[in-house]
């Protein structure tokens, strides 16, 4: 049997708490081993020692917010990887978060899917970073980057009419589910599609991807 993703979730409101863990109980590939109201409990449960693989936090927490906690974490327990959880959708957010060592950044309101597949992502080593989110920054970037030498598509890169298809619903922020619903397939299909789409393009996550296919011209 497969050990599932071991998890702490840290977040100020317990209700926000109870839900996430409310609606993970059925995913076996997770389990939330514990939980934490503020950034100084999280460090004195790893200080005990608990080992989780994931932690799971929002920015706004009491006495160490998730970003001076993201930087605590990654020095002092380097194998512990950090997924951001936030209703703060600003760039500076973004990139704080990923500079301190964040590997994933969602926010809130994301589904519960999408949740599951950041976990899974980034517990495999990768960064992850919300559709949402990816689609903000994008529309903010086009207009700052030409197309040039550097951004051609790889000529040993060959993409199927079925991945063109995937990349243009990512791209308009459907989930796995949606989009495995609109091309009726299933979830876990989807998320291998996804998964070839960034080996093939040698990105490490979701908005890296997009922006290649957009400075291509795959989609547009």
């Amino acid at each position: 049997m497969k050990i599932p993703i071991k998890v702490l979730l840290a977040d100020d409101h317990t209700i926000v708490r109870n839900g996430i863990i409310s609606l993970l109980r059925n995913e076996s590939s997770i389990e939330i081993i514990s939980e934490a109201s503020n950034g100084t409990d999280v460090i004195n449960q790893l200080k005990a020692g608990l080992q989780p693989d994931i932690i799971v936090t929002d920015i706004n927490l009491s006495g160490i917010n998730g970003i001076e906690l993201t930087t605590i974490i990654r020095a002092r327990y380097p194998k512990v990887k950090i997924i951001i959880l936030t209703t703060l959708d600003h760039e500076n957010y973004v990139s704080q978060s990923l500079d301190a060592g964040a590997s994933g950044f969602l926010l809130k309101n994301v589904n519960i899917e999408e949740v599951i597949f950041a976990i899974k992502n980034v517990a495999l080593g990768y960064k992850y970073v919300c559709t949402a989110i990816t689609i903000k920054l994008l529309a903010q970037s086009r207009g700052r980057f030409a197309i040039g030498p550097s951004s051609i598509l790889k000529p040993d890169i060959e993409l199927s009419k079925r991945e063109i298809e995937i990349l243009a619903l990512i791209a308009d922020g459907f989930t796995n589910s949606e989009i495995a619903e609109k091309l009726f397939t299933s979830k876990r299909t989807i998320e291998g599609n996804r998964q070839s789409l960034l080996d093939k393009t040698g990105k490490k996550n979701t908005a890296a991807l997009i922006n290649f296919v957009v400075r291509n011209g795959i989609i547009d």
